[in-house]
This record gives C-alpha cells, structure tokens and sequence, in this order.
C-alpha cells in the first residue's frame, strides 16, 4: 500500500475551557479520499484549521512525505501543497473569476505588473480542466453559487495543491451540480491528490471515500478503509456516548396545544411544514447544516414570510408578518447568532433586556429607569447571570453569560412559546447544564419550548419530541421512547430505516 502523504500524530488542540482535540491521528494518501465524519463539535473544523495553519496544535507532530512540518501560517500551509474548499466559498465578488483565482500569486511581467492576458489564459485552462464554461473576465457577482464552487476548485489547481481539503463542498449545490463534483473529484484522484472529504451525507462518503476516520467529542472513534465499514456502524461510532446530567430533564405534564402550524412553506427553504406544540413541551427539532430548521424558526417569528400555511394560537389563526406580531402573539426567538441577532453590544445588560418591554418600564413616553433595572434584575436573576452589575455593556461578558441575557429579554415579555434555536452553541458545560436546567423550569412552568440544535445528546436529553429535518422538509418525527442516536442520525442522513 502507498504511504500516506501527509500523517497527523497525537494532535491535541485546546481553547479556555474547552479541550477541542486530543490526541487524534489522521492519514491522507495520495490518489484516494479519506472521509472526515463525525457530529458537528465533534472537532472536524479545528483539524481543517490546524491543517490550513490557522491553529498550531498544542500537542502532536504533522508529516509530509515522511519528513516533518510545521505550519505557522495560512501561507506555510499553501507552500507546502495543502489547499482547502469550504462549503461558503471564500471569494471577492466584485473581482473577475481569473483575479479570484490567481489572487496572491498572480503572473507577473514586466516591471512586476499583474500579467492579465497570461492570468485569463491560465485561468481558461484550469476552469476547462473542472469542466466549467466560465469567462474568466466576468465578475464572481454574477456567478452561481455552483459555478462559485468551481472558481474555488480551480483556485485550489492553481497553487499545485497536493492535498485538498473539501469541508461540505454539495451543500449548496443541485443533484446535476453534485454529480459534476464527483466526476472532479475522480479527476483529483487520477492526478494523485490525496482529499480529505467532510460530508454529513452517507451517501457521497460510500459513493466517493477510499478510507474514513470518524471523530467524536475531540477523539478519534475509529478509521479504515470504507469498503470495511457499514452505514450502521459509521453511526454508531458517531454517536456512541451517553446523555448525562448535563441534560436534567424533568417530568412534566403535558397541557393542551397551543401552537399549530400547517402546510407551512418558503420558495427556497423549506416545503410543506407541520407540527402542534403543547404546552409544557420541549419539541427539538435536529437536522444538518442547511436543512432548513432555523428558516422555519425564522419564518415563525416573521423574520422572512412563507409562501404558504397556517400559524394558530389555541386554535385560532394568527397573522405574523413582523416580529412584534410574533410576540404580540406569545411567540418569541432565541436565535443562533447572538452576537448580530440577539444581542446589542455597546448596550449596557440591563437596557438588552429590558429592549423589547418598553412599555412595561416607561410612563407617558419616559423610561423609568428603577423600573428598568428592577424587571432586568428579576429575570437575569432567574437565569444566574454572573455580571459585575447591571450597567455593564454586554459585550464584556462570556458567551454563556451573553445567552442568558438574550434569554431574559424575552422572558421578560412574558411569551407563551419560547424558541431557542442552538441554545447552547459556543458556551462553555457549565453554563450548558444551566441553560437546560433553565429550560426544564420553563416547561414545569407551562411554557412550550421549540429547541433547534446540531448536538444529538441535547436532543436525545431534553425534547419530549423530536422532527428531524432534511433539505427543507421534514424527515421524521418522534417520540422521547422512540429517539434513538441512530434514528436520528440515518433520518438526518437521508438513509432508509433500518429493516427488521
């Protein structure tokens, strides 16, 4: 058997708090795609940025044709042959596909001027040699996200890169695009690149892969050849870890439903939507990257407007079209991106949370601020928020802590639906314990919880329901017996259910 080109050996990465990789090893041989599986967390991006030089690992050595390496730059990673193509394409739309291309290491000529007759040239060839009919003049602006994703590859030939790194490279693209793909990927192989691919598709891993390695919570769960693996155990070895106390699920009686939604659907994300939440219920809803959860949240909260369904509120239909009907409504949004979303930074904590109760803390058009500063206290309180006071701007707190003053905020309307899409995204165990235990306290209360999240354990240890989500629409739905790690995986996945 060939020897691999680049080794990766005791590979250990830490952050404050969080313990990203340890002790993970990796191989990529030449001619042949290693398939990167594992959760999203599970620490697939932090091995693509050390192998890019973005990170240096703490721990561990990285070998290239048998001979040691270190990368301490993004630049050192290019030299030495190592490109990646990332699912959002980092590209400059307003410069011409032969410019994104070459950028960095444009041809030169005379006195050191840019060479655009040789550039567009050399462009032309790399963009035929992937099969795209592309103008290299043009502008990225006016290409699709699938002709982006070849200016990418082409990117990639032009530095001579002996190991490409594909991180989600379909996930924007269509059946007919993602089929051109593999037909280039096999073209790579011929050439001898070694690939690492990063895919939540089984399908594309049995179709393309030589060779797997699967990581979960920072580890290495196992690695080999593909055609020595089945679908059942990929899972298995993916999920294969216990829901402990960081999920303190409580018993709670289920109420009456309060919201319905029904044939509910968008142009471009997702189709024909259905579900009924009770009250007192955590509903989760999982899914991969891109398949439409956090649209639908969206879309719930008016956000973005559907183009067709019905929301109901106990029965009688409700007219969302902006987020202050939502919450007029009962129906308030925890959203993912805290940062730009769901925080204002240069805000102090308690004016965050006090934002959307205005007419709670005002009297005649004037704030009040004792009244203020009293509602914010009350409900970050409850969530235990550790601030040195009130009046401190938001931006200085952990990210944990940066949570729970967007979740107060919301509280603090008094909602009867709370959705938290990736409630605990970015933020370190203990602060995750508290959110959860938070968010028990608030279905015992008799609030319903729509909770969107990427991580099975919190899934598998906080719903009372489960709908799984696959490219828009909904793959499956399940009971709190019925969830299993697998289930939901090989419905996320697209795989058929496991025969009897």
């Amino acid at each position: 058997m060939a020897q691999p080109i680049l080794s990766l050996r005791g590979i250990s990465k830490s952050f404050p708090g969080v313990k990203a990789l340890s002790d993970v090893s990796l191989d990529l041989y030449p001619g042949q795609v290693t398939a990167l599986v594992g959760e999203n967390g599970a620490g697939k991006s932090t091995i693509v940025k050390i192998l890019t030089g973005i990170y240096q690992p703490d721990e561990g050595a990285m070998t290239i044709d048998g001979s040691d390496v270190a990368f301490p730059n993004a630049y050192a990673a290019s030299d030495a042959g190592v490109t990646a193509i990332h699912q959002e394409t980092v590209l400059f739309d307003e410069l011409s596909v032969a410019e994104n291309i070459f950028i960095g290491h444009a041809p030169r000529g005379r006195f050191g001027l840019i060479d655009k007759r040789r550039m567009n040239s050399s462009a032309a060839s790399l963009l035929d040699r992937v099969g795209a009919q592309i103008d290299p003049s043009v502008r990225l602006r006016d290409l699709g996200i699938a002709n982006k994703h070849l200016v990418a590859i082409s990117r990639a030939l032009s530095v001579d890169a002996r190991i490409v790194i594909m991180d989600e490279p379909t996930a924007a693209l269509s059946y007919k695009e993602i089929n051109e793909l593999y037909e280039l990927v096999e073209k790579l192989k011929a050439d001898g690149k070694a690939i690492l691919f990063i895919s939540h598709k089984f399908d594309e891993i049995f179709r393309i892969a030589d060779r797997f390695t699967v990581f979960r919570d920072g580890q290495m769960a196992g690695s080999g050849a593909i055609s020595d693996v089945t679908e059942d155990a990929l899972v298995t070895m993916m999920v294969g870890r216990t829901v402990d106390h960081i999920f303190p699920k409580r018993e709670v009686e289920l109420g009456g439903e309060i919201l319905t939604v029904s044939g509910y659907s968008h142009p471009t994300e997702f189709e024909d939507i259905g579900f009924s939440l009770r009250k007192g219920e955590i509903l989760g809803f999982y899914g991969l990257v891109g398949a439409g959860r956090s649209e639908i949240m969206q879309a719930l909260f008016g956000m973005t407007k559907p183009s067709s369904g019905t929301v109901r509120i106990d029965g009688e239909v409700a007219v969302i079209r902006n987020p202050a009907e939502a919450i007029d409504c009962g129906i308030v949004y925890v959203p993912e991106d805290r940062g730009k979303q769901g925080a204002v930074h240069g805000l102090p904590i308690y004016q965050n949370v006090t934002l959307p109760s205005l007419a709670k803390t005002s009297r005649n058009g004037f704030l009040r601020l004792a009244e203020e500063f009293k509602l914010a206290r009350e409900y970050t309180e409850r969530l235990d928020l550790r601030a040195a006071a009130l009046d401190q701007d938001i931006g200085n707190l952990s990210g944990g802590n940066q949570q729970k003053v967007v979740i107060a905020k919301w509280l603090a309307t008094e909602p009867r639906v709370i959705i938290l899409d990736e409630p605990t995204k970015g933020i370190d165990i203990g602060s995750k314990a508290a959110v959860h235990e938070f968010m028990g306290e608030l279905a015992a209360g008799g609030l319903a919880v729509i909770m969107v999240s990427s991580e099975l354990p919190e899934i598998l240890g906080m719903s009372d329901r489960a709908i799984v989500m696959r490219e828009g629409r909904m793959a499956g739905e399940y009971t709190r017996d019925e969830m299993t790690p697998e289930l939901l995986v090989r419905a996320a996945a697209g795989l058929s259910e496991r025969t009897a």
